[in-house]
């Protein structure tokens, strides 16, 4: 009987090969265990897909073990009334997340609601795929500035004599 491995089985065949097995083999192990089908038209290619599907699953599994707990943060220039001078989106954790872990995450998995507009300490999921969701960290803090250097700015005008 000829058969579609779709799993290795040791010794006999590795994953989308088409081999010849005896059919008492086939019939009462491989088939029943759903280590391997019948081959028939169509089945190649469905196998082949099936693999191929598999072996993106665990990539993008390694990539969530990668970025799952990571911490971004965020220094960002606030203005008055603690307001922040624009806000963080998808697309700048998407940038900083590469950039910290050197792995490219498309924008468009990262969940957020809404741009970030406030500091404080936010829980984002990445959906990379169905079950695979990863949650990173983002913190987004006030940039430290130089207040001594705009202190005397505004104290200069005041004491110059005219």
């Amino acid at each position: 009987m000829k058969v579609v491995f779709l799993e290795n089985v040791p010794n006999v065949a590795k994953a989308g090969d088409i081999k010849e097995v005896s059919d008492g083999y086939a019939r009462n192990y491989l088939l029943p265990k759903k280590l391997a089908v019948v081959s028939q038209p169509g089945a190649v290619e469905s196998v082949k897909a099936l693999i191929e599907s598999k072996t993106e699953t665990e990539q993008l599994k390694k990539l969530a073990a990668e970025i799952d707990g990571k911490e971004i943060t965020f220094r960002v220039k606030m203005g008055a009334r603690e307001r922040m001078h624009g806000s963080i989106t998808a697309a700048n954790i998407a940038t900083e997340l590469q950039n910290t872990t050197g792995q490219t995450v498309d924008k468009r998995k990262i969940e957020l609601a809404e741009p970030i507009k406030h500091l404080g300490s936010y829980d984002i999921p990445v959906k990379l795929a169905k079950e695979i969701e990863p949650k990173i960290k983002v913190n987004v803090i006030e940039k430290e500035q130089d207040k001594e250097t705009t202190k005397e700015a505004v104290e200069e005008p005041e004491n110059k004599p005219e």
